[in-house]
């Protein structure tokens, strides 16, 4: 049976964690490991979490849950740490604020696996999709939603749709543990490490002849004000320096120029209508 690791990076995230956890104590689905990487918080955050696995054991919904505080270097430090720690089929990274839409995302992400694998009468478990991605919509600090991530997924996504942007959100990306084990993050870069890391997975499973799976569902809401946003600036440039490292330097700046041109045009438009 599949069974889903979330990781959860936490540092003095009170205010904005409850719905996070609570999003995945209301999964209907057993089979879900939840880990919470903590930075050593000095504000509730750990009671909160205390808090939270006594419910969820009180609950009775079969979800195990892993904590962990002690200081880290950073986000991607933390991830890294909780990659060493995640079992199961499928890991997905849910940031503090961030959160499942409904109680049986979970178990509709392993109904769609599943159909994918009945109508390949040869599927084995050696088979499953190498990454499950779906689309995420945008909250605010209150969750409320705002609007539809503006950047969609492909129907059939490899590691070159990324040349568009990232089509598909970090949060709405569920890598196979194999792989996802397989590839650290890439400390050197602060802001921008989720992007490569998702873009060496899906490279490494083209290699392997393993297959992607479109989920065609909203599997994620992505709080506005994160840490790319917070440091947008910062998180451009990195992103440049990775697609120059995946694509190629002239055809990383080409792109770039047409994102421009583009990014006039759509102002453009909005000025006129």
């Amino acid at each position: 049976m599949i069974r889903i690791t979330y990781v959860t990076i936490t540092y003095n995230a009170a205010s904005v964690l409850a719905r996070t956890l609570d999003s995945i104590l209301e999964q209907d689905y057993p089979k879900i490991t939840h880990l919470i990487i903590d930075g050593a918080s000095t504000d509730g955050t750990l009671a909160m979490v205390e808090d939270y696995i006594k419910r969820s054991n009180a609950a009775g919904n079969g979800h195990r849950i892993q904590l962990s505080s002690e200081p880290d270097k950073g986000i991607y430090d933390a991830m890294n740490k909780g990659l060493r720690s995640i079992d199961g089929t499928y890991v997905c990274f849910l940031n503090a604020g961030d959160f499942l839409p409904t109680p049986d995302t979970a178990s509709q992400i392993v109904k769609a696996v599943a159909k994918s694998q009945t109508s390949n009468l040869k599927s084995q478990l050696s088979t499953l999709p190498a990454v499950l991605y779906g689309d995420t919509d945008i909250v605010d600090r209150e969750g409320r939603f705002l609007r539809h991530r503006r950047l969609s997924p492909p129907e059939g996504l490899t590691w070159r749709s990324f040349r568009q942007g990232m089509l598909v959100c970090h949060q709405a990306f569920y890598a196979r543990t194999d792989f996802a084990i397989d590839n650290n993050y890439d400390t050197r870069y602060r802001y921008s490490a989720d992007v490569d890391w998702c873009i060496r997975i899906m490279k490494a499973a083209e290699k392997e002849g393993v297959p992607m799976l479109n989920l065609h569902m909203v599997v994620a809401n992505y709080l506005e004000d994160g840490q790319t946003t917070l440091h947008h600036r910062q998180s451009l440039w990195e992103r440049y320096r990775v697609m120059e490292r995946h694509y190629g330097r002239i055809q990383t700046f080409l792109l770039h120029c047409w994102f421009a041109v583009r990014a006039l045009i759509f102002s453009l438009r909005k000025l006129i209508h």
